[in-house]
C-alpha cells in the first residue's frame, strides 16, 4: 500500500504527471482506407437522443457508431488471421493487467519530417539503446514521429499506390518481437504498418507479425513529444467488447515531471 500511497501523493503533488495520448473523436478525424474491393472502416458518428428536451426532459445523450478500429485504437491479436486461433485473443479476453505497463518512446521524428516513407529498423533501435539502454522485456515500444500533428488529408497522405506515412521494416518488427520481447508497438499513424506496408511479403508485416506472436498494438496516437525515452508507464485498457478484434480507447501515460526526470 505505501507504493500506491506514494503514487497518490506524487500525482497531487505534480510530481508525478498525466499525458493524455489520445486524438478526440469527431466526425472528421480520418480512418484507414483500403482497396475498394474490400469493406471499409467506419468513421465516428454521435446522433443526439435527448437534450434537456421533450425527448428527455432532464437529460442529455447520444448513440454512438463507429468501427473497433476507428481513431486513437487497441489491436487485439484477434484482428490480424496470423491471431485468429491463439487463445485470450480478442480484446475481452486479454488479461488486464497487460493493459498497463512500461513504455518506451523511440523517436524518428527527424527521420520522418525528411522522408514520408520513414522506416524504423533493426539499426535504428540498436543505435538508440546505445544512448537510452536496452528496451526492457514486456515493455510497450512506441515510435514517435510526430505524424499526429497533421490533420486530413495530410494525415493519410493518400497517392494512387496508396498511403505514404512511416513505419516499421519487417526486420524492425521482428526485432522488437523476437529478441527484445516487446508487449506491444504503438504509432502516430493510423496503422502500425508504413503506409506502404502492403508491398511486402507478408502484407502489412507489423500486423501480420505482432498478432501471431500474441502482442498488441496502438494506432492514431497524439502527444509522444511529451514522454521521455523512457521510465514513464503507460496505461490503455479497449472496451471490453465480446470477441471484439479492437477498441477505441483513451490511452494515458504517466510521467515524472521534467525537473524529476535523470538520462543517460
Amino acid at each position: 500500500m505505501s507504493l500506491l500511497n506514494d503514487l497518490a501523493t506524487q500525482l497531487a503533488s505534480g510530481e508525478v504527471q498525466v499525458v493524455d495520448l489520445t486524438h478526440t473523436l469527431d466526425p472528421d478525424f480520418p480512418v484507414i482506407i483500403l482497396p475498394p474491393e474490400f469493406g471499409q472502416c467506419a468513421r465516428f458518428r454521435m446522433e443526439e437522443i435527448s437534450a434537456y428536451d421533450h425527448r428527455g426532459p432532464a437529460w442529455k445523450w447520444h448513440n454512438l457508431t463507429l468501427s473497433e478500429h476507428t481513431g486513437t485504437h487497441f489491436d487485439a491479436p484477434a484482428h490480424w488471421i496470423s491471431g485468429r486461433d491463439l487463445p485470450n485473443n480478442s480484446v475481452d479476453e486479454i488479461d488486464p493487467s497487460q493493459f498497463v505497463g512500461p513504455v518506451v518512446v523511440i523517436d524518428c521524428s527527424k527521420g520522418a519530417a525528411q522522408d514520408e516513407d520513414y522506416e524504423l529498423t533493426p539499426e535504428f533501435i540498436t543505435a538508440w539503446e546505445g544512448e537510452h539502454g536496452r528496451i526492457p522485456e514486456d515493455a510497450w515500444v512506441l515510435m514517435r514521429t510526430d505524424w499526429s500533428k497533421k490533420s486530413g488529408a495530410e494525415y493519410l497522405n493518400m497517392r494512387e499506390d496508396g498511403a505514404h506515412s512511416p513505419g516499421p521494416t519487417p526486420e524492425g518488427i521482428l526485432f522488437l518481437i523476437n529478441a527484445r520481447k516487446i508487449r506491444g508497438f504503438g504509432t502516430e499513424t493510423v496503422g502500425t504498418d508504413a503506409g506502404q506496408g502492403s508491398h511486402y511479403s507478408p502484407p502489412y508485416p507489423a500486423h501480420f507479425y505482432l498478432h501471431g506472436a500474441g502482442k498488441f498494438g496502438l494506432q492514431c496516437l497524439a502527444n509522444l513529444d511529451q514522454l521521455p525515452p523512457t521510465g514513464a508507464i503507460l496505461m490503455a485498457a479497449p472496451l471490453k467488447i465480446k470477441n471484439g478484434t479492437g477498441s477505441p480507447l483513451r490511452v494515458m501515460a504517466l510521467v515524472p515531471a521534467p525537473e524529476t526526470r535523470t538520462t543517460r
